[in-house]
């Protein structure tokens, strides 16, 4: 069965893996035409090693909202978040700098990411000089990372973004991730804007990712059927809350939630077509 949600509950790691981030108790309100709305309610969260957390919900559950605070774009309005078991709620300067080169993101529109005006090699250098990666390093570095991402540095670096797909694109975006040596990739609604089989691509990309260097895996998803074909565990997120946690079987075969119910029933040969390994 699915683990029940209580208010001071983290997600239980599936092994003995190191918790590399977490979240605990943490909650967001805005101020709105002087009301008090809260988008994430009170959410304890852990991300394991080399592993794959969805987070699932449709617009306006709250997804996006914690990724930016656990991603330290936003401030929380109460918790705490931990990296490596150090409280980084509040860093700032070279501190946070100094995460966000741990915690990378990838996000819902590639196409928006780059300079139009620069090719794919332009573009990852400058990511690198402002890394202060050394330029004999560079070259090398970009090749790795490409490959990661099964594209070949001849056929993409002399490319400018508008002469790629929107897979293509996508996987530059993790693969200029990587080049900073994360430990934590999180990717909001990374495969939102793919068709059918570019979204494939970038789901098996992140699972191999997962596997060859031990990534640990944030995926913020509206798409539950994507949540369960990728993670490892699944959060489902219903008005700030998260309503419902457990292994990707357990959500899939023993739903507790009628939200979760009424997302399943939205993917209807989801049962018969479980994840890769």
């Amino acid at each position: 069965m699915s683990e029940p949600v209580a208010e001071d509950m983290i997600t239980r790691s599936t092994s003995d893996r190191e918790i590399l981030l977490s979240c605990r108790n943490v909650t967001k309100e805005f101020s709105v035409a002087g009301s008090r709305i809260t988008a994430v309610d009170d959410v304890s969260l852990e991300f394991p090693e080399a592993s794959v957390l969805a987070v699932v919900g449709e617009s306006g559950s709250g997804k996006s909202t914690l990724a930016r605070m656990l991603l330290r774009l936003m401030p929380v309005t109460s918790g705490t978040i931990t990296f490596r078991g150090q409280d980084v709620t509040h860093l700032k300067g070279s501190g946070l700098r100094e995460y966000w080169t741990e915690v990378q993101a990838v996000f819902q529109d590639p196409f928006a990411s780059f300079n139009q005006f620069f090719t794919v090699g332009s573009l990852l250098r400058r990511s690198l000089a402002l890394a202060k990666i050394p330029k004999d390093e560079a070259d090398a570095l970009i090749e790795e990372c490409l490959g990661y991402v099964d594209l070949r540095p001849k056929e993409v670096l002399h490319k400018f973004p508008h002469q790629m797909s929107g897979g293509q694109r996508q996987r530059i975006m993790v693969a200029r991730a990587l080049m900073m040596r994360p430990k934590v990739l999180l990717a909001d609604e990374a495969t939102s804007m793919l068709d059918a089989t570019l979204r494939v691509n970038v789901l098996n990309v992140l699972h191999d990712l997962k596997n060859d260097l031990g990534l640990t895996v944030l995926f913020i998803t509206h798409d539950i059927g994507q949540a369960c074909y990728l993670a490892d565990r699944v959060a489902v997120m219903e008005k700030g809350k998260v309503v419902e946690r457990g292994t990707t079987e357990e959500v899939i075969f023993a739903p507790q939630a009628d939200y979760t119910r009424r997302l399943l029933a939205d993917v209807p040969d989801l049962k018969g077509s479980l994840k890769h390994g």
